[in-house]
């Protein structure tokens, strides 16, 4: 009797299962093999299961090329292996509600299955032990529904029975908690009035406090930068800003929304009563990991409730490199010859989003030194820093840019970074700042470096003064990059390269690269993103068409004659290097004749 039907007859899979069909595939050895069984402890063998024994191991494979046998890779040859279907569980496309109210969590957890899709007539279940199959009967009668099996790894099994289930148990409860309140409240019009206050949660609120526990930790494993909490008439709709793209969630019950949306609320020291004027708070928090991630809360007032927004800023993002933030050598060496002057402005520009933030708190934190005096005015403090003295815009009491600006020059400042320059007072201000012997760096929302020359004047600043303090303008997008697991090489498409490079006249690369879709990518075919820049060095031909108020195009012109690598030639280096495609510079910036 060979092993794998001693698996089958015994039903649970084992480690002498796992090995003899690695070895027989040319996986491992026999070496590798005998090692493991030397010194395997039965009593872990016993507490753990099969593959994350083999995982555990850090084994590369004995294949040309070879690669790690991960948990995840093991689990798919196993799928294989055993002619089943093998599934890499996505969070976000699972329906927690409707899988939890099939099979009970005692169930599921007895059988060691966790219900992952439900249509009309499928009940699909994953489970992590292949030749166990004695539940499927008993689970169909239960759904009544025709049951399909996958395959997955039992570290993911194990977490998403005890998530999946927890989320459900305190939904549930949270709600209805709330129903008793709101059947004790709704007795005359004063109590009415109170409903309204409802969402507050108390302290010992286990349900409430629990789902955002999850909510936050599921974002940071998510990678999410935004949380989006939206309330409809129904259900309230949670959606994750991942890699610039949004993604549904989950769906509350329009009552549990409004708790959890109070008890952000709290953790961010606002108004939990006030439910019709929009807020700004913020909350620090820490991940299971352990690293700290400072989060923005802002509320709107919504036709349904309070719509919250919470942007997550990941403090690791300072100690990258400019070349990790997607700077090439020509663009990190001009930025660097920018910022080592002693005074002047060096403007930031680009759409909300592109990164602005992160490339300034990036520059402040290189230049940081013990004997520099960092001073920031900022609508509001993105992130705190301990080595800058940051003061937040307060318009309530006239702390507005401008006046901040002026209370920041009494404070020997030898850097001032300026949130946003957005009228003629701020910029005036930031110009004399600047002639005055300090290094200011500001942003603005422009489409390209170059325009933000002319947005200068359109506020009201001196052309005189604009040429005598303006050291560069960097403008900035933000592109996704391709998932390194599933990118394939492509043909040119000649046509759209040198459309998106009129009239630079760039020779095309010999291949692109597109994308197939992955589990690693949720089969949108990138992951993570970088920057593509454009850096517009003032010079004396610059300084003069300032001086005469030229046009936009004269100073575009003067810029690229300078050697100026548009935002449109730092897209086509990124493709060429096989980092992300045309299409995806093509969302991010115009073509150069289209502008």
């Amino acid at each position: 009797m060979n092993i794998a039907t001693a698996s089958r007859m015994n039903g649970k899979l084992t480690i002498e299962y796992i090995l003899e069909g690695l070895q027989k595939d040319g996986i491992i050895n026999a070496g590798q093999a005998a090692r493991l069984y030397k010194h395997l402890d039965q009593e872990i063998l016993r507490n753990s299961h099969p593959l994350i024994v083999v995982s555990d191991q850090g084994w590369q494979s004995d294949t040309r090329p070879p690669y790690p046998l991960t948990l995840e890779q093991l689990t798919r040859w196993l799928a294989g292996s055993c002619g089943q279907e093998y599934m890499r569980l996505d969070p976000l496309k699972i329906d927690v509600a409707k899988i939890t109210s099939v099979i009970s969590q005692a169930y599921a957890n007895k059988l060691q299955i966790l219900p992952v899709h439900v249509t009309d007539d499928e009940l699909t279940v994953a489970t992590c032990e292949p030749f166990i199959s004695n539940w499927e009967s008993e689970v169909e009668r239960i759904a009544r529904k025709r049951i399909k099996r996958v395959l997955i790894n039992p570290v993911d099994l194990q977490r998403y029975l005890t998530e999946f289930y927890g989320i459900s148990r305190s939904i549930i409860g949270a709600v209805s908690d709330k129903q008793n309140q709101t059947l004790n409240l709704i007795q005359n019009f004063e109590q009415l009035v109170e409903v309204g206050k409802m969402g507050e949660p108390d302290a010992n609120d286990r349900h409430v406090v629990s789902l955002v526990d999850w909510l936050l930790q599921f974002a940071f494993e998510q990678r999410a930068s935004d949380i989006h909490l939206e309330p409809r008439r129904e259900v309230g709709r949670v959606r994750f800003r991942i890699d610039g793209v949004l993604h549904d969630v989950h769906e509350f019950p329009i009552l549990l929304m409004g708790a959890i949306t109070s008890r952000l609320k709290s953790l961010g020291r606002m108004d939990v009563t006030d439910k019709r004027r929009p807020q700004d708070g913020r909350v620090k928090t820490r991940t299971p990991s352990g690293s700290e991630v400072e989060m923005r809360l802002s509320t709107m007032p919504t036709t349904f409730g309070e719509k919250l927004v919470l942007r997550i800023f990941n403090p690791e993002m300072l100690m990258k490199s400019f070349t990790d933030l997607g700077f090439s050598r020509h663009e990190e060496e001009c930025w660097g010859k920018m910022v080592d002057h002693p005074h002047g402005i060096i403007l930031v520009t680009g759409p909300t989003g592109s990164g602005k933030t992160t490339t300034l708190y990036s520059a402040l934190k290189k230049l940081a030194r013990p004997e520099i005096n960092i001073c920031t005015i900022e609508d509001p403090i993105e992130l705190v820093e301990t080595q800058f003295n940051q003061m937040q815009v307060q318009p309530v009491i006239d702390v507005t840019f401008a006046s901040g600006v002026r209370t920041l020059l009494r404070q020997d400042p030898d850097i001032i970074m300026v949130g946003e320059i957005r009228d003629r007072e701020t910029a005036e201000i930031a110009i004399q700042a600047a002639l005055t012997g300090h290094l200011v760096l500001s942003s603005l929302h422009t489409n390209d470096a170059a325009s933000s020359i002319t947005r200068l004047l359109d506020l009201g600043a001196l052309p005189y003064l604009i040429s005598a303090s303006l050291l560069g303008i960097l403008a900035q997008r933000l592109i996704r990059t391709l998932c390194p697991h599933c990118k394939a090489p492509a043909k040119v498409d000649i046509q759209a390269w040198d459309k998106l490079l009129a009239p630079h006249k760039a020779k095309p690369p010999e291949e692109t690269f597109t994308y197939k879709g992955c589990d690693e990518c949720r089969h949108t075919g990138y992951l993570g993103r970088s920057g593509i820049y454009e850096i517009l060095m003032v010079d004396k031909e610059l300084r003069h068409l300032i001086n005469t108020g030229a046009e936009l195009v004269k100073y575009r012109e003067a810029a690229l004659r300078q050697g100026m690598r548009t935002l449109q030639v730092s897209g086509a280096r990124k493709v060429a290097e096989g980092l992300t495609t045309l299409e995806e510079i093509y969302s991010a910036v115009p073509p150069a004749d289209d502008r």
